[in-house]
């Protein structure tokens, strides 16, 4: 990625319009996750846990997130793309736009034009309305895959990145043939929604709640029950300061389910080059 490509953004983009299809999209998949309570079982509420974990952890926030946002260790290609299809069953978007938006978000952190979600646009803006009312640069393929250009040149992240939607199907498929209506709506919706918006707190909260340990040009904070419920993710303020870094819970008491899953990976020869939090960091309390 080049700096060059990210001053291709506007300064000043041409003014909102709402996306209603997308609108009842999300409206339509938070509605049939109310029909919970009709369904419950407690096998079906251990795979919405389940797969949360699997999707959200390994998917989202160890792949899209830690190892190819910003590239903070390296395992073999194979295993690169099976995390990488974890990541895309989340129903968050396809690698390529995740990676490009994400890093994005690093570059112009809080700005009102070129952060896809930022902080200073409210807490509804960097939470949910940022999909809401899309910008072209951010949702449309030809504009944001150059933010992304290692992702863009590979035929298998173009291919995740088109037809990552299509992939609830047989995950619909399989839930059914498991345990029937309950094991979808919990697997498939409920997971979904739980998920979008632990995967949203990052986005949101994190840079406006919390502490801070290191000085870093944003509002991002490490915020306890943030990282609890998005493993790790939430120790943003970390994050900010050190991006290249896997580890984002750097204090003993500040838990990163992903970190543990990363050192696994080490331990088993699967991940290397993994960075680590150098040891000339200062912190605010030194």
């Amino acid at each position: 990625m080049t700096f060059h490509s990210f001053q291709t953004l506007p300064e000043n983009p041409q003014p909102l319009r709402i996306n209603w299809p997308t609108v009842a999209f999300f409206a339509g998949i938070h509605a049939l996750a109310l029909l919970a309570p009709w369904f419950f079982s407690w096998s079906a509420l251990g795979v919405t846990l389940l797969l949360h974990w699997l999707f959200g952890s390994i998917g989202v926030c160890l792949g899209y997130h830690r190892l190819l946002s910003h590239r903070s260790f390296k395992v073999p290609r194979w295993l690169e793309y099976a995390i990488a299809f974890l990541g895309a069953l989340s129903l968050q978007g396809g690698p390529i736009f995740w990676v490009a938006g994400h890093r994005l978000h690093h570059a112009y952190t809080e700005d009102e034009y070129k952060d896809p979600y930022s902080a200073s646009k409210g807490f509804w803006w960097s939470h949910i309305l940022w999909i809401f009312y899309p910008r072209q640069e951010f949702f449309n393929f030809e504009c944001y895959q150059r933010f992304a250009p290692d992702l863009a040149r590979d035929p298998f992240y173009h291919w995740l990145n088109r037809y990552f939607w299509l992939l609830q199907i047989p995950v619909a498929l399989l839930l059914y043939a498991l345990g029937g209506w309950s094991f979808i709506i919990y697997g498939v919706f409920v997971r979904c929604v739980i998920l979008w918006h632990t995967t949203w707190f990052i986005n949101s909260v994190t840079h406006m709640w919390g502490y801070r340990s290191f000085e870093s040009n944003d509002n991002s904070r490490n915020l306890w029950w943030a990282a609890i419920l998005t493993y790790g993710e939430g120790w943003h303020n970390n994050h900010h300061a050190y991006p290249h870094v896997a580890k984002c819970g750097w204090r003993w008491w500040e838990i990163d389910v992903t970190w543990w899953a990363i050192q696994l990976l080490k331990i088993l020869g699967l991940a290397k080059d993994v960075n680590l939090p150098p040891a000339n960091a200062v912190s605010l309390s030194s």
